[in-house]
């Protein structure tokens, strides 16, 4: 039995609202990429796009790897399905390395700061979403070679540590997680300045404030109108 109409119809109006709002932020009313997205996409492609500036270590990787230069590495990596040797032959004679074919791995020499600049040259170019210039330079798909690029680099990493050579192995580490993975994650997202989007960054944080408090009232104001109550 309610005890309180007046408290519990408050109450349930206003969660009535919020599973309505909730409806229109999840239906496809908002700009997105070719296509209406709902407002999490949407909310989401806005803070790639912000994002995306400061995930740019390029530079930075670049400047630690001109201390490698006339380092000549020699290893040796497997091939698998993941990586083919095709590929990853491609991918080093690119960057200037040698390269000896064998049934199940490549044998590699070259010099480290030549095979990062060029992992840095591909990375920087998919940074800026000029994926058709990466695709014709390798003959496959854009992000394929930068999936290759990681694959080879961890694999660079492994056999350098076993060597121990941390140092170069470390420097292989970084450009892998500093440039190739977000120079992938981020491609196709066009980047844009925080100050662009201040009003609606902060109108997006008020809002959540606002709206998981309101989901909060509705359920209290019901169940104080239903005549329950919290007693110490």
């Amino acid at each position: 039995m309610i005890a309180h109409k007046k408290e519990f119809t408050g109450g349930a109006i206003m969660m009535a609202g919020f599973w309505i709002v909730f409806a229109l932020l999840l239906s496809p009313l908002y700009p997105g990429p070719g296509k209406k997205v709902n407002m999490l996409d949407y909310m989401d492609n806005m803070y790639n796009s912000i994002s995306k500036n400061s995930s740019n270590y390029i530079q930075a990787t670049r400047e630690k790897a001109d201390k490698f230069k006339g380092n000549v590495i020699e290893l040796s990596i497997k091939t698998d399905d993941k990586l083919p040797a095709d590929r990853l032959t491609n991918l080093m004679q690119q960057a200037g390395a040698t390269v000896t074919a064998g049934d199940q791995e490549i044998k590699i020499s070259g010099d480290l700061n030549a095979i990062i600049t060029a992992v840095l040259a591909d990375a920087d170019t998919m940074f800026a979403n000029n994926g058709e210039a990466i695709k014709a330079k390798y003959g496959y798909a854009e992000k394929q070679v930068l999936y290759d690029w990681w694959n080879a680099l961890k694999s660079m990493e492994k056999s350098l540590t076993k060597q121990e050579k941390f140092k170069e192995s470390k420097i292989l580490y970084q450009t892998r997680t500093k440039t190739v993975e977000p120079a992938y994650n981020y491609y196709g997202v066009e980047s844009q300045s925080i100050g662009e989007k201040a009003v609606l960054v902060v109108s997006s944080l008020a809002g959540y404030v606002i709206y998981t408090m309101w989901f909060g009232f509705a359920i209290l104001f019901m169940f104080e109108g239903w005549g329950l109550k919290l007693e110490h």
